[in-house]
């Protein structure tokens, strides 16, 4: 008797819906973003495109700006709570010449040079002579501690640095706490001014974000002066 073959045939896989979906979804994907002027910026965090604005990075650099200024003074007081005698104790002197253009004064090296002798006196020589009584009165009126010019001649002055005591060094830090809280308000003054132009409240979702840049520099600020408060003992 014959035996009758019989043969199957495997039936074709039917695509699913949602497989269907999803390459249709990858097309539009990948037709977007070959497409001209296509926007990128839902791909960006939050965070990231805050801290890449322009109004961001302007406060941003208002405010290193007035941490550098406050590390600068703080490098003064330092330089005199430790007993150094350097030209850089006279920083702060400004002389008031005629016919100077900057009503509050030129810095003392535009007028003259200021050198140490035997580390415990520094000689401040005019270039002309008749600035000397401009330059002493400057020095006078910066009213650095511990600092009294003392006429030698006609284009020479003397100060002598004494070593600063405990009472010294505590004002010195004390003088620096008080700069330290200048800056502060700036600080905050500058922040405030950038949520308002951005219109950012406590209860905005970014919030933190915007917080994060006031604290990093009131962060840095303190540690200038707590190493100062260190120095000083």
């Amino acid at each position: 008797m014959a035996t009758q073959q019989v043969r199957f045939y495997a039936k074709p896989v039917k695509k699913s819906k949602d497989k269907g979906k999803e390459k249709e979804k990858e097309r539009d994907v990948a037709q977007a973003k070959g497409a001209k002027g296509f926007a990128t910026d839902s791909l960006i965090p939050a965070s990231q495109r805050i801290v890449s604005s322009e109004e961001y990075k302007k406060t941003e650099g208002k405010m290193q700006t007035v941490l550098e200024w406050f590390r600068k003074e703080v490098a003064g007081l330092e330089t005199r709570a430790t007993g150094r005698v350097t030209p850089a104790l006279l920083s702060l002197v400004r002389v008031k010449v005629p016919g100077a253009s900057d009503s509050k004064g030129v810095r003392l090296e535009e007028v003259a040079t200021v050198g140490v002798k035997e580390g415990t006196t520094l000689l401040v020589t005019v270039f002309e002579e008749h600035t000397l009584k401009y330059v002493e009165q400057g020095i006078y009126e910066a009213k650095i501690p511990s600092v009294t010019p003392q006429k030698l001649d006609n284009r020479t002055i003397k100060i002598p640095i004494p070593k600063p005591t405990v009472e010294t060094r505590n004002a010195l830090y004390t003088n620096a706490a008080r700069q330290a809280e200048d800056a502060r308000v700036q600080m905050r003054k500058h922040h405030q001014g950038l949520l308002k132009k951005e219109n950012i409240t406590k209860h905005s979702a970014d919030f933190s974000t915007y917080q994060g840049l006031l604290d990093r520099f009131l962060g840095d600020l303190d540690k200038i002066l707590a190493h100062l408060k260190k120095t000083t003992g």
